[in-house]
Parts: structure tokens; C-alpha cells; sequence
């Protein structure tokens, strides 16, 4: 689906994307639009503005209500992937955090949580 790096892998965490993940933040990856190529399946999509006001059309499975990749509106010539479509457990992780006023107190401390196993 992408060729290459992303420019950018972030987390967000403001309330409209927590919302739209059902999670405490959201996950991505921007690539160039001229990177990203064969999506492929039935999508459905929808319209919505962040906390800045930025309009972005998200596209999800119909299926499974996963968001995929979304298009912002102030940035035509780049496409955000959920960094979980990739379902790789490599892939790089976030070096730019946002809208951290918004952050749940307990997010960064997840990583010091024991591993359940089970």
C-alpha cells in the first residue's frame, strides 16, 4: 500500500480522534500521496473537522469500522495511514506527539506495565 518511509509517524490526542478510534490517542503515518498506491476493497468514508478546525475525509472498512487512511484538507499532497493497517509489530514508532493537552495522565506510563501472556 506504501513505497518507502513515512515522512511522519505520529500519535494524536485530540478528542475527535479518540473518539474515531474508540482508544486514548490515534496512531499514523504520513506519507507522500505519490507513495501510497493499490488500495484496494470497499470503503466507506466521512467528513470531519479536528480541534483546529481542519477538515479531513477518513476512510474505514464497512465491515469492521477500522479507519485506514484519511485526507486532509490542508494537506492534499499527503495521506495519513493508521499505523495499525500495517498490523506489523516492527513498524517504526511515533516521533511527534499532539494536542497533548488532551492526553490522558496515564498514557505514558503504559510502556512500564507488566506483559500479560495470557
Amino acid at each position: 500500500m506504501a513505497d518507502g518511509d513515512p515522512v511522519r509517524i505520529s500519535i494524536c490526542h485530540c478528542l475527535p480522534c479518540q473518539r474515531r478510534t474508540g482508544s486514548v490517542f490515534a496512531a499514523q503515518a504520513r506519507f507522500p500521496r505519490d507513495q501510497v498506491h493499490d488500495i484496494q476493497g470497499r470503503r466507506s468514508t466521512y467528513v470531519r473537522a479536528g480541534d483546529s478546525g481542519n477538515r479531513a475525509t477518513f476512510s474505514f472498512c464497512p465491515d469492521c469500522g477500522g479507519t485506514v487512511f484519511w485526507e486532509p484538507e490542508t494537506m492534499p499532497d499527503f495521506i495519513m495511514v493508521a499505523t495499525g493497517a500495517f498490523a506489523d509489530s516492527t513498524f517504526p514508532p511515533p516521533t511527534v506527539s499532539v494536542y497533548e493537552n488532551r492526553m490522558h495522565a496515564w498514557v505514558m506510563q503504559a510502556g512500564a506495565l507488566p506483559i500479560d501472556h495470557n
